[in-house]
């Protein structure tokens, strides 16, 4: 009598991938920022608090742009959206959580109309409408000097921290709350249904709508969401700065925006927080170039060309951003 063996299992060397939680990430940083402030200079923790106000609008636009697939060269208008919004209600109250909440909802309502006109626009179409977004909106603030005074912009009132506490440390905390906040929410809102829901739709929308997934829905509740972060983003730039004006929001900085996020990485948070670094390293870069030729002119040349040298070296290293790079790293390793 014969019998029949089970056949072996299998093994194989790759590790089980298990998706650790995001607070898993977040506490730590919260952590490390937190000692970071009572060690780095005044300088160094402004430009800190500055890396976290850019993180939140660069990791809001990598999921538009990266997980749904919409391309937005306005983000640095819904920045100036927010940043108004919370130096009116500042100016008025002098709340500050109360500016910040209202910053979020003007962008997000701003976001949603934008959205509206976004999911019926493909490609070069939709880069045009929010491109005229881009130039409006500063345009408006110049127009309306009675409520916005014009080119000279507005302060923000703000109340003084502790005196145990510097303004640059207490910059960087609100700054980077505001961030890993952020970051948290995008973060479960990628990996559950809403994050399937946008990739879906940007890998073919025709499959989508078979599926049953709103396509428009989709598309518009994602703008929304990018443009809550901007406007969180401009709030807190507001803060940094205490003051509003329309040329702290220039085209330019749209622009180097969706560079930072395609360097950094297309819908990866981590690809985000790169994008975040770069903005304030390459202008800073750039501007210590400038000041020893002694040319302020130069200076926003040489931050352009900066983006643009890393962002062609960066497409033909990695085509997925610095970001992706971990991530083949990873997937070698778990090969081996």
């Amino acid at each position: 009598m014969t019998t029949i063996e089970a056949p072996e299992k299998v093994t194989t060397n790759h590790p089980k991938t298990k998706r650790l939680s995001p607070l898993l990430y977040v506490v730590p940083a919260a952590i490390l920022i937190l000692a970071l402030t009572y060690t780095l200079p005044p300088f160094r923790n402004y430009q800190l608090a500055t890396v976290g106000a850019y993180l939140c609008v660069t990791a809001g636009l990598t999921i538009l742009t990266g997980l749904n697939g919409q391309l937005s060269l306005g983000h640095g208008a819904l920045m100036a959206t927010g940043a108004y919004t919370l130096a009116l209600m500042q100016n008025r109250f002098n709340v500050l959580a109360l500016g910040i909440l209202a910053a979020v909802l003007v962008t997000t309502v701003a976001g949603g109309v934008i959205g509206l006109a976004a999911a019926r626009l493909r490609g070069p179409y939709l880069a045009g409408l929010t491109l005229a977004v881009a130039v409006v909106v500063p345009s408006i603030a110049s127009t309306f000097d009675e409520t916005f005074n014009s080119d000279q912009g507005l302060t923000v009132a703000l109340e003084p921290p502790p005196d145990a506490v510097t303004v640059e440390q207490w910059q960087a905390w609100v700054c980077w709350a505001g961030a890993l906040v952020t970051v948290l929410v995008l973060a479960y809102l990628a990996r559950g249904r809403f994050g399937r829901d946008m990739k879906a739709v940007r890998d073919d929308e025709t499959a989508a709508k078979l599926a049953g997934i709103g396509v428009a829905r989709t598309q518009v509740l994602a703008f929304v969401v990018s443009a809550a972060c901007a406007g969180l983003a401009g709030a807190l730039f507001a803060v940094l700065a205490q003051s509003v004006s329309p040329g702290a929001f220039p085209l330019t900085l749209s622009l180097f925006l969706v560079m930072a996020v395609v360097i950094g990485g297309l819908g990866r948070l981590s690809g985000a927080l790169i994008g975040a670094v770069l903005l304030v390293a390459l202008p800073e870069i750039a501007h210590s170039i400038a000041e020893d030729a002694g040319s302020q002119r130069l200076e926003g040349n040489l931050a352009l060309t900066f983006f643009g040298v890393v962002l062609v070296a960066v497409m033909l290293a990695a085509p997925g951003g610095l970001a992706s790079l971990r991530w083949k790293r990873n997937k070698q390793k778990g090969r081996t």
